[in-house]
């Protein structure tokens, strides 16, 4: 993701901006501006600058943009040639004007001295949501449930994300997702450590969803070479092009997974219903919390929910000491799926298990009631 975000109401604006990014700015046009959920899954991952077209509904424009800064604090530029609308852009809390007329080089020059301009003033600068997936142990399910969250944020919220198979010696994502890779995470993680998101692109694999995966090695010598460092830099670096980085890791608390989790924004701990899982699900959280590991945006994962398995989520709950978030049932779609290689929220089903899956992306993405158009970029407008 490139960090700038344009709101176009005219190709004419949507034009200009594009030659002069070269490219690199996310549009959003017609019914994606007038949907708030939607413009607000883009800003929830804080693009350096807003672009903002006044050039058919000044009005419309000017209510967007003050709620933009508003509840973002995003820094906005507005388009328009319309002079007139200087005091009521100032009032909206716009950064500048930028002339629809004006020439791309013109443009690319007032996008460059704003986005340096929101850099010293403090403001945020994009940076991918890191989304880890993690369990004390194998077996409960926690490459299936990953591929499905990051199938599902990619699907549901048409940002760019990317699946890392952190799994060194077992990683199987690649198989879940049925893709057969030409790079894998030893050579993907020696590129990141050019920190060039553009040099990284041609090692990452694209799913038919639109998902990009670092897949798994093949080979666990080459696997065994890869550095925390390596780790480190990847991760970093797939956050300047990515609203949300997903990792798969392997059982317990390895290296690797320690170094994901040093960079993790997201939590989702994953045990099956069995009595070593949870017991090792407990003194994991313990671990982790006495290394400072334990963040508060977590959920926990209860795979298997069977309740003829003898336990039951008030029993997990009083052994790991926290709330099962998600509790997914046991049933057969779910080896279908996996054998398939087509992950259950890539069908879009609405059995109880892709609900669950579903209910996991939801907290993620935070999935913010849908507020009317009026309801929500109208109230700065009215009280300008």
């Amino acid at each position: 993701m490139s960090g700038v975000l344009m709101l176009a109401q005219a190709a004419a604006a949507a034009e200009l901006i594009t030659e002069a990014t070269a490219g690199q700015v996310t549009v959003l046009e017609g019914e994606q501006v007038k949907s708030p959920q939607i413009v607000a899954q883009h800003l929830a991952v804080q693009p350096e600058l807003v672009l903002i077209d006044a050039t058919v509904d000044p009005s419309e424009a000017l209510g967007i943009s003050g709620w933009v800064v508003e509840r973002f604090g995003a820094p906005v530029v507005l388009i328009s040639d319309d002079a007139s609308l200087g005091l009521q852009a100032m009032r909206a809390g716009v950064r500048d004007m930028l002339r629809v007329t004006s020439s791309p080089g013109e443009a690319r020059d007032a996008i460059s001295r704003n986005r340096r301009l929101a850099g010293s003033n403090g403001d945020a600068v994009h940076r991918g949501r890191v989304v880890t997936v993690a369990s004390p142990k194998g077996g409960v399910g926690k490459t299936t449930i990953t591929t499905n969250i990051a199938v599902g944020l990619a699907l549901g919220t048409q940002l760019p994300v990317v699946l890392v198979d952190l799994d060194l010696h077992f990683g199987d994502v690649a198989s879940a997702l049925n893709l057969e890779p030409e790079y894998t995470l030893p050579e993907t993680a020696r590129a990141a450590l050019a920190g060039d998101p553009l040099a990284l692109k041609p090692y990452l694999t694209r799913h038919e969803t639109g998902l990009w995966v670092v897949a798994g090695s093949d080979d666990p010598v080459a696997a065994d070479a890869v550095t925390a460092q390596e780790i480190t830099s990847l991760l970093r670096t797939l956050t300047l092009d990515f609203a949300y980085v997903v990792v798969d890791t392997a059982p317990g608390l390895a290296e690797a997974t320690l170094t994901a989790l040093d960079l993790t924004s997201d939590l989702v701990l994953v045990t099956g219903l069995d009595v070593p899982g949870v017991r090792g699900l407990r003194k994991e959280i313990e671990t982790l919390n006495e290394l400072s590991m334990l963040m508060e945006t977590r959920q926990i994962v209860l795979n298997f929910a069977d309740p003829s398995r003898g336990l039951s989520v008030a029993d997990v709950e009083a052994t790991v000491r926290a709330k099962v978030d998600v509790a997914i049932p046991t049933a057969g779609i779910v080896p279908i799926s996996v054998n398939q290689g087509i992950p259950l929220l890539q069908s879009r089903g609405n059995d109880k298990i892709s609900r669950q899956l579903d209910q996991i992306v939801g907290r993620l993405v935070g999935r913010p009631t849908v507020e009317t158009k009026r309801g929500l970029f109208s109230r700065r407008k009215e009280s300008a």
